[in-house]
């Protein structure tokens, strides 16, 4: 137990621990809905066994890193020994989720991250080194599996690669909030939940 606390985190052993829940509740078949860095489990899990997904539901899907995105993972593991990690998350927070409107999320964001230890922080940001050549692989593959994207037309970091990704997947559908920013749900939520529910209501 003590070196599985050590290790580092990866994103397949992340969604082993989600796959271990599922069997342990018993779930053969289960609609996924993931949220920002929550997609990439759900995909990774997708990827693990997709026999078990009946559709992917991908809010504030993350699947590229911008020069922007990029920038701001490697200034975060440079300074992640300078500057405590609640400056880290504040500025990261603010660089995804920038405009007035997106403060309620913003400041959700932050308020969770309080209850992150700093090596806990880290172990997270260590991902940073993985999360490339991960997207890179799930783009390169074509996802079978109904799928629907939920974006915030201000989500001026990963909307333009979604619009292209979907547009290139036949089972896959893109639905775009106006007015909205990363975090479609916390935005947005009864849209969001009213949009799941109609995605998957279709799939019965």
């Amino acid at each position: 137990m003590s070196d599985m606390i050590r290790r580092p985190y990866t994103f397949t052993d992340i969604s082993k621990d989600v796959i271990e829940v599922l069997d342990h509740l018993e779930l053969k078949q289960t609609h996924l809905v993931g949220i920002s860095l929550g997609t990439i489990i759900a995909r990774e899990i997708a990827d693990l066994q997709p026999d078990r997904v009946s559709s992917l539901i991908m809010g504030g899907a993350v699947l590229q890193l911008d020069f922007r995105s990029n920038l701001l993972m490697r200034l975060g593991v440079a300074f992640k020994h300078i500057l405590p990690y609640m400056i880290l998350y504040r500025i990261i927070a603010w660089v995804i989720l920038p405009r007035r409107n997106h403060k309620e999320a913003r400041l959700l964001f932050v308020k969770e991250a309080k209850k992150l230890y700093q090596k806990e922080f880290l172990r997270w940001l260590r991902l940073a080194g993985e999360l490339n050549t991960k997207l890179s692989d799930y783009r390169s593959k074509v996802l079978q599996i109904p799928t629907l994207y939920v974006m915030g037309e201000e989500d001026h970091l990963f909307l333009p690669t979604i619009k292209l990704i979907s547009a290139e997947q036949r089972n896959s559908e893109l639905v775009v909030f106006d007015k909205c920013g990363h975090v479609v749900n916390v935005e947005q939520p009864d849209r969001f939940n009213q949009e799941c529910l109609r995605f998957i209501d279709a799939r019965h």
